[in-house]
Parts: C-alpha cells; structure tokens; sequence
C-alpha cells in the first residue's frame, strides 16, 4: 500500500539524512493523518484516498512555483521543485495529450453525447475513468471543444 511504502520511504531518509526529502515525506504523511480524521473508523488510508491527497499537496505545490517565479525568487522556485518531484513519485503517471483526446471520443460515442447539455454527464464518466490521472482542465477542454 501507499501508506506504508511512504513510511518506509521515510525510514531511509531519515537514515540517510536526506533532510529535503525527510521533509516532504512528513508533509505527505500529514496529509494522510488529515484524510483519515475525516473517517476516524479507518486505520490504513485507501490508496485512492491517499492519492486524492496527494494530487491536492502537488497542486498547492504548482501554484507556488507559479508565483514564486512571477516574484523572481529562484532559490524557491528550486526547493519547492524539488518537493514536487518527490511527491509525484507517489502519484500515478498522467495521461497523454492523446490519451486523453481518445477517452473523451469513447465517452462522448458511448454515451451519445450531442450537445454541452451532456457536458456534466461526459465529464463525470471521464473524470471516473481517468481515476486521478487526467488534468482536470486538459479533459475539460477537450469535452468542451468535442461537444460544441
């Protein structure tokens, strides 16, 4: 599981005084403890759950890159990153432009979509499939311009 390959991750960080990495690695575990006070009745977070926490932490990260650099601050552009990159080793490969552009043909086919009246239903069967590895804003983009 996620969970516990992230504590084991943390375990040799910490041996090996890797303080960056150690440090986004409690960041990330935080996260996890935050999801599961939602549902105190778990114990182990599932990965689909720590996954959504994670994309969550990444974009947060995204967005301070973006304006640390319109600051012209480099030097936290570099560290934030380089938690970035370590985060997105827990997180599943993003799809492809064309992968993408060819799920939102299949939904829109199998579902008989015509119109941007079916742009709600169309993006929730996407979003379904692309189970947290699709841009949200590329699909979006996509559906819309299929649709219209």
């Amino acid at each position: 599981m996620l969970e516990d390959r992230l504590n084991e991750d943390m375990k040799a960080a910490l041996k090996g005084g890797d303080q960056a990495r150690l440090s986004t690695l409690r960041m990330l575990r935080s996260q996890i403890l935050i999801e599961k006070k939602r549902d105190v009745s778990i114990n182990t977070l599932p990965d689909a759950d720590a996954i959504r926490a994670f994309q969550s932490y990444a974009k947060k990260l995204k967005d301070s890159i973006a304006e640390y650099q319109k600051l012209g601050k480099a030097e936290d552009v570099e560290r934030i990153s380089g938690e970035l990159k370590v985060v997105e080793e827990y997180l599943p490969a993003t799809l492809s432009e064309a992968e993408s552009r060819d799920m939102v043909r299949s939904v829109i086919s199998e579902l008989g979509a015509t119109s941007m009246k079916d742009m709600g239903r169309v993006m929730k069967e996407v979003q379904t499939r692309a189970q947290g590895r699709g841009d949200g804003k590329l699909l979006s983009d996509l559906v819309r311009g299929s649709l219209s």
